[in-house]
């Protein structure tokens, strides 16, 4: 047999196996294809429908409009918190150029701009970045001329505040990220917020959204409740240009006020000097600027409390506007002498309790301390407990009111733990060594002249609805002012509106006794102030030795200086309770200069709410 050794025989063989092999690998990739396909349309056939949706959903945010704020103009509600139409600038990284972008922010936006490029830009997976914040419409439309690429404008409100200053502290200012700050946006800020919606629709390839579907969502969006205050603008702008001039005229650096209703305890007026412009509140440059003075800042009252400490005396039966004691100027309790601030031989000797309250004795006040106890002669463990017992149970020194803003709860000290407790609470008679705020003392005096009735204070006047002031519906206390964590430290959450307290603490004749009492201290003391034939004007002074080093300082060097009064018809119930602090660092401001406060505040209160005398 001859052999075939011919070139071409080889070449036809390798060819032939070449594309045995190919057919090989093509049998093999629709093998590996085949079952790639098997397991995406029968195994994973749920997830790739999942990942398919989420390619083609469109999930957005719709924006709850925040409520307003209102203040009263006398009888009818006026804005004094709005919202305005801004824009934020948002763009997707890794879609933008970061040229573009940077061109808009330099030339229309630099003022708005909240992200830096540079670290949006080098974020990995970061497909979302808000970058710039408030921009105003006139801004936004500028920009659109120029016809940027890849750049999205969301429609967002901004907070305005068109009194600027007035009512700040009491207001409080929306940070950046729109979260309520201070005041009541904070403490209001569950009602005023609202609750966002959602929008779920199939969309196409460029995200806009499409009307098909069955899996369409739309939640609308809940807008937060227009609230309206008890506050009156027109009072509390005179009120707070009152208090900035005597600020101007003396030592003080500081000023706070609070004009209430004793009827009712609505608070017509809440002042904190100096204030700032929530429009601008990043410009603060003291944090304590932010504070309310008037709910958020206990302290010590001195002789103001001297009301307190005789009305519980009165109430108790165990003393009159005409009860003596002997006045030798000072007392000795547990070692430490007291001495009363006022050292005038013509006092000396036997007083009655009408002269210690208009010369404002310590010596008297302890002495009402004792007839709480039953016992003239000295301090005991009854008297303490009374006197414990009308001060933070009937008239609720020392802890949260439930007014409709953040406040802190303050102290007054247990009458039988520690030490000293007698030289404690004689100091507690006439206002050392206790904290409370300007409103839990303003509510508590209210109670002593309205007739005895203790109310809750409450500063929303209600829900503003088509044009029409309703009741507030607050259902729970999350309502108000959301979890108790989201307070600020050291204050206390507002109670639910269920939750006001109205109770006779006082009988009618004790609150009679201390008006008078009230009002003899004013009649021989009214400098020019307050001289208004029919008018019916009262009220008690103190001047507070503050702690330097831990101790008290016994140089009176500094001191804080209150008065609290009311105002009214004579012959008929107070229709309004006003209550001055005034201070400064290093500063010596006493009750007078405060009572001069209280008389041109209370000039003001009578004009301006034509207050009619008893003719």
């Amino acid at each position: 047999m001859l052999q075939n050794n011919h070139p071409e025989s080889g070449l036809i063989f390798s060819t032939k196996r070449r594309i045995d092999i190919l057919k090989l690998l093509v049998f093999i990739a629709l093998a590996v294809i085949t079952l790639r396909l098997f397991f995406i349309q029968i195994l994973e056939h749920d997830h790739w429908i999942a990942k398919a949706d989420q390619e083609h959903t469109l999930l957005e945010t719709i924006t709850a409009r925040r409520g307003e704020i209102y203040m009263m103009d006398k009888n009818e509600p006026v804005a004094a918190v709005l919202n305005q139409t801004t824009y934020q600038i948002v763009i997707d990284p890794t879609v933008t150029a970061k040229e573009d972008i940077q061109h808009v922010l330099e030339t229309f936006a630099k003022d708005y701009t909240v992200a830096n490029l540079d670290e949006v830009y080098s974020t990995e997976g970061l497909r979302y970045s808000i970058v710039a914040k408030g921009v105003p419409r006139n801004v936004i439309e500028e920009i659109v001329k120029e016809e940027p690429r890849a750049i999205w404008f969301k429609k967002t409100n901004q907070r305005v505040y068109p009194e600027g200053s007035l009512g700040s502290s009491m207001l409080g200012f929306i940070n950046s990220d729109g979260e309520g700050q201070y005041g009541i946006e904070r403490s209001l800020d569950g009602v005023l917020s609202g609750k966002d919606g959602l929008l779920k629709t199939t969309a196409d390839v460029n995200s806009v959204a499409l009307s098909i579907g069955n899996d369409n969502i739309k939640i609308p969006a809940e807008n937060g409740k227009d609230i309206v205050l008890s506050i009156d603008r027109g009072l509390e702008m005179g009120a707070e240009e009152i208090a900035t001039k005597h600020i101007e005229k003396t030592a003080a650096t500081n000023a706070a006020v609070l004009i209430m209703d004793p009827s009712n305890s609505e608070v017509l007026a809440m002042s904190s000097l100096p204030n700032y412009d929530p429009n601008h509140y990043s410009e603060v440059t003291d944090a304590s600027a932010y504070l309310n003075q008037v709910t958020e800042v206990p302290y010590e009252p001195a002789s103001v409390c001297k009301s307190f400490a005789f009305s519980a005396a009165i109430n108790e039966g165990v003393m009159n506007a005409n009860t003596t004691y002997f006045n030798q100027g000072y007392e000795v309790v547990d070692g430490w002498e007291i001495k009363n601030a006022e050292q005038r031989a013509s006092l000396y000797g036997t007083l009655d309790m009408r002269t210690a309250l208009y010369w404002s004795l310590n010596t008297g006040s302890i002495y009402a301390l004792k007839l709480l106890g039953g016992n003239t002669a000295a301090i005991n463990q009854k008297g303490r407990e009374k006197l414990f017992d009308y001060y933070y149970n009937k008239f609720r020194l020392g802890q949260a009111t439930g007014i409709e803003l953040n406040e802190a709860e303050g102290f007054i000290p247990d009458p039988n733990d520690g030490w000293g407790r007698d030289s404690v609470y004689a100091n507690m008679t006439f206002g050392q060594n206790l904290g409370i705020t300007m409103i839990q003392t303003a509510t508590a005096y209210s109670a002593i002249v309205n007739g005895g009735t203790y109310r809750t204070p409450t500063i929303v006047k209600g829900e503003l609805k088509n044009g029409t002031i309703v009741p507030l519906d607050t259902t729970s206390t999350s309502d108000i002012a959301g979890k108790p964590s989201d307070t600020m430290e050291g204050t206390a959450a507002p109670e639910p509106v269920e939750n006001k307290t109205e109770e006779k603490i006082l009988s009618d004749e004790t609150s009679t006794t201390m008006r008078e009492m009230f009002v003899n201290n004013r009649d021989y003391k009214r400098k020019g102030g307050i001289d208004r034939a029919g008018y019916e004007i009262g009220g008690k002074s103190g001047t507070a030795q503050v702690i330097k080093n831990g101790a008290y300082d016994d140089t009176m060097n500094e001191t804080i200086g209150t008065y609290i009064g009311f105002v009214g018809t004579k012959g008929e119930l107070p229709k309004y309770v006003i209550m001055v602090k005034m201070w400064g660092d290093g500063q010596h401001l006493d009750g007078p200069i405060a009572s001069n406060l209280f008389d041109d505040i209370s000039n003001y209160v009578i004009d301006y709410y034509k207050v009619k005398p008893k003719v």
